[in-house]
């Protein structure tokens, strides 16, 4: 694992260290992996929503109904008699 170091302001410094005195982190570093890998999962779901934006923008969407769900179960399923002629 690489290492890195970060400088803070003091009272920065103090609430990562609560942080890890109140027992929610093992460590500043848990922490700080923490708070990274949270900004990358928000990062991810910004990107997949404008994803989602363009493709709705360019008309690539089909209405989801109980009628598409039967029609999707309805090709994943194996029919009895498929199994049976195996």
């Amino acid at each position: 694992m690489s290492t890195v170091n970060i400088s803070l302001p003091e009272p920065m410094k103090d609430f990562v260290e609560s942080q890890v005195t109140e027992g929610m982190y093992g460590s500043a570093s848990d922490y700080i992996r923490t708070l990274i890998r949270e900004d990358q999962k928000r990062k991810a779901q910004e990107e997949l929503e404008k994803k989602l934006l363009a493709a709705l923008d360019q008309g690539h969407f089909q209405e989801v109904t109980p009628e598409f769900f039967n029609q999707l179960r309805a090709r994943i399923t194996p029919k009895k008699n498929d199994n049976n002629n195996g």
